[in-house]
């Protein structure tokens, strides 16, 4: 299945609950439905933080497998990652290295394509080991010069490099961005690289991340707000929205 994304992923749902917004999905029924309406709103493929059954996030192959197959079954060409952020496993490494390793007895429809993989984090390595074993691919997840230079020199082939500038003022988020992406342009990094944000810094690198020809990612795991601040009805909207800011042209 071809994974390069040009634009935009959609990110559906991260940590947050649907009190924080009504179209939050969370179930894997609620995460098809909303995969779906984002795949037909332009976004190149998916990333989901699959919940159990208590609606907490989960690693757990059952509940990742019971989210991929839904999405699969709804948007069966779009491209399927999920996370592994160790706050999952309540910063346990041990138990999370053991919940990504079981994904390997997942039947390939139930299976990610793709999972992120925050180089900041302990146990990174030996987690990207057991990804390559299993034959999904890793997203280096990037959230400073340090881990930039990290992952450009780490012995890992990177399905793409996430450079994530968190929730900074608007005013910063494009400073912060550049001088990670030039610390990857240094170390003469190959891999794909997908520029974004969250909270207030979401929109500013969407478009920044147009300006500069980079692929963006939007959702309610990023943003609840229009690039106005406007309400919106869902992922799908955002997508919508964020195709438009994407492809921006320079002002003056």
């Amino acid at each position: 299945m071809a994974d390069r994304v040009r634009r935009i992923k959609a990110c559906l749902n991260g940590g947050r609950d649907p009190a924080e917004h009504p179209a939050v999905p969370v179930t894997p029924e609620q995460l098809a439905t909303a995969a779906a309406a984002a795949v037909s709103a332009g976004a190149e493929a998916l990333h989901v933080h699959p919940r159990g059954s208590d609606g907490r996030e989960s690693v757990r192959a059952a509940d990742v497998g019971a989210a991929i197959a839904a999405i699969r079954e709804a948007s069966p060409r779009a491209p399927v990652g999920v996370t592994t952020g160790l706050w999952v496993t309540g910063g346990d490494v041990v138990a999370r290295r053991d919940d990504v390793a079981e994904w390997a007895d997942l039947p390939p429809e139930r299976r990610p394509d793709f999972a992120s993989v925050n180089i900041s984090e302990p146990g990174w390595q030996e987690l990207v080991a057991i990804l390559d074993e299993t034959g999904i691919g890793v997203e280096a997840g990037v959230w400073s010069v340090a881990d930039a230079a990290t992952a450009a020199s780490a012995d890992a082939d990177w399905l793409r490099i996430l450079v994530e500038v968190g929730d900074p003022p608007a005013a910063g988020a494009t400073a912060r961005a550049d001088e990670i992406l030039a610390q990857l342009s240094s170390a003469g990094t190959s891999a794909p690289v997908l520029l974004h944000g969250a909270g207030d810094s979401c929109w500013p690198l969407v478009v920044h991340a147009g300006l500069l020809g980079l692929a963006t990612r939007i959702g309610l795991e990023d943003v609840l707000a229009g690039p106005h601040g406007q309400q919106i009805a869902d992922n799908a909207e955002l997508v919508r929205l964020a195709l438009v800011e994407w492809t921006v042209a320079p002002s003056g």
